[in-house]
């Protein structure tokens, strides 16, 4: 398959995901008037795919960009794809309506064309500028998935999927009963030192595609990754494939997750990089080269979210 910028997946649900998308989580120390001007320069660019969320703090910057965009006749608004996050603490049934609505009213859009719950874990309901330690909930993730059923049936939401599962949690979903609508994705961290591939080969058998984030091994912020970390993109195995087709080892490394036909979430505010992430689509890796940067795989992750890891449903004790 030839990809573009503007390929699209068609998920289960008949909805269609563009294959690249643009991460927006930025650390506390970037303007998030930043966000704004990035947003409009990527959809200047091609992008239509839009990832964002509720703890992200910078949704309405987000949405005053794609209001601006279609203002002015860039784009229609049934061209972006926009993904929202359903923070943990709105888990209670009654409280998910009031987390998406949050989302809507900050980004003043009618839909999101993606909710998905942003972790399986939940956490008890708190003011937002609650600075009391993170307390944990008991909410049964498949009891928020039928309000979130319910948010789609109400036509707030055109799909939902979650985030961050592993394959026991999306057993358990996927078993519920009186199940109406599957998830239609799982987003989690890919690249190349974590290749996922037990479960993305459960979740193409389950016709649930993988959105990538984290793709280039992280934005290495110290509030949440470790120092000592390898560096993704200074990868000498990384770097000599990247030579040979005179890409950058940031191209290659999306490159490589796309013909995997995982959804990439490039995140970058630069413009010049932004313009580089394209280039993904001007060249494709042959099988050889597939295979040795398969052979990077660490199963390292950069994004453990040590804090949560007493939650019953910390999900990365589990193999995959």
């Amino acid at each position: 398959m030839s990809l573009t910028k503007d390929t699209r997946l068609t998920l289960h649900d008949g909805n269609t995901m563009p294959v690249i998308g643009l991460g927006t989580f930025a650390s506390a120390d970037v303007p998030k008037s930043d966000g704004t001007e990035a947003t409009k320069f990527a959809i200047d660019l091609g992008y239509r795919h839009i990832d964002c969320a509720y703890v992200y703090g910078n949704e309405v910057e987000i949405g005053e960009a794609i209001r601006s965009k279609i203002a002015d006749g860039t784009v229609k608004r049934e061209e972006i794809f926009y993904t929202g996050k359903l923070w943990c603490s709105f888990f209670s049934p009654d409280l998910v309506r009031q987390g998406l609505e949050a989302s809507l009213k900050a980004l003043q859009l009618d839909y999101l064309d993606l909710f998905i719950m942003h972790w399986p874990f939940s956490l008890k309901p708190a003011d937002t500028h609650n600075t009391q330690p993170i307390a944990f909930d008991n909410v049964d993730f498949c009891l928020t998935w039928e309000a979130l059923e319910r948010c789609k049936d109400a036509g707030l939401v055109k799909s939902i999927g979650v985030s961050n599962f592993n394959r026991r949690q999306l057993e358990r979903l996927l078993s519920k009963p009186g199940l109406k609508y599957k998830p239609v994705c799982n987003q989690v961290e890919y690249h190349v030192y974590l290749n996922q591939s037990k479960l993305l080969e459960y979740c193409k058998s389950k016709d649930i595609v993988l959105v990538a984030y984290c793709v280039l091994g992280s934005s290495r912020d110290k509030d949440w990754v470790d120092p000592s970390s390898p560096v993704l993109l200074e990868d000498p195995v990384l770097r000599s494939v990247a030579g040979k087709y005179n890409r950058s080892p940031a191209e290659v490394a999306m490159r490589f997750i796309l013909q995997k036909g995982v959804v990439v979430l490039a995140k970058s505010f630069n413009p010049a990089r932004l313009k580089q992430n394209l280039g993904v689509f001007d060249f494709e890796l042959n099988p050889e080269d597939m295979d040795t940067l398969d052979g990077l795989n660490r199963n390292l992750r950069y994004a453990k979210l040590t804090v949560m890891k007493q939650h019953p449903e910390y999900p990365f004790h589990d193999e995959y």
